[in-house]
């Protein structure tokens, strides 16, 4: 076991180390993307293109698009990925929405997976789950919901809409993402910076995570989900 300076020693060493003091990580699920996208399962509301290639699954999509995870997560968990949003000339290199659901179920407990949805934004107002949809270029925000499953209503704290330049996209450049969901303790950080926190009376204690993008051409890799542990 190991005292408290050394544990004080690991924790210093993880690139996350201050959000979570005194917390145990242990690797659930990861995918390196390079055996393909049997881990996954695409929504797309226009033809689109998602593969996996030398560790990275890239994403270029004309219209609305959901990845979901196949597993479902069990709180308390955080997701974690590194990804890039490009810029080189194609037709749909925008540069913004790197966006993610977690924790999502359906309304009467069941999986998205087994109610497929067009990848239209809209279908998806009808799950429970957090939401962040991290902008930049001609979407000016990054912003955290807290879906309730009713369409039409994506509740928006005035805390939870955010416009500072810091926290847009960059092009071409790795972000390191980071979801929690730990009991009522809910967050989205940013290369190390917590953007978003939420105190939920009511969590979401378990679902399925969803990478989501729209007219976008993105990068993942290195995906890993982790269980939380005192």
């Amino acid at each position: 076991m190991l005292d408290r300076r050394s544990l004080l020693a690991s924790l210093a060493a993880t690139p996350f180390a201050d959000q979570a003091p005194y917390r145990r990580e242990q690797r659930l699920f990861a995918d390196d993307f390079r055996r393909g996208l049997d881990q996954w399962v695409i929504e797309a509301e226009k033809p689109a293109t998602a593969q996996a290639r030398d560790g990275v699954l890239e994403i270029i999509a004309p219209g609305g698009l959901t990845a979901w995870f196949k597993p479902e997560l069990i709180g308390p968990a955080a997701i974690t990925y590194q990804a890039q949003a490009v810029s080189a000339g194609g037709p749909y290199d925008r540069v913004s929405d790197l966006n993610a659901f977690w924790m999502a179920r359906e309304v009467d407990g069941g999986s998205p997976l087994d109610h497929p949805r067009s990848g239209a934004f809209a279908d998806y107002d009808t799950l429970k789950t957090y939401y962040v949809g991290h902008g930049g270029n001609s979407n000016t925000t990054t912003r955290f919901r807290r879906y309730v499953g009713r369409p039409g209503e994506r509740p928006l704290l005035p805390q939870h809409d955010h416009a500072a330049p810091e926290e847009m996209l960059t092009p071409n450049r790795w972000v390191s993402v980071r979801l929690v969901a730990d009991g009522r303790r809910i967050e989205y950080w940013s290369d190390g910076r917590r953007l978003f926190d939420l105190d939920d009376p009511a969590p979401y204690p378990r679902g399925w995570f969803g990478l989501r993008t729209t007219q976008s051409h993105l990068r993942i890799r290195d995906f890993a989900v982790f269980r939380l542990a005192l």
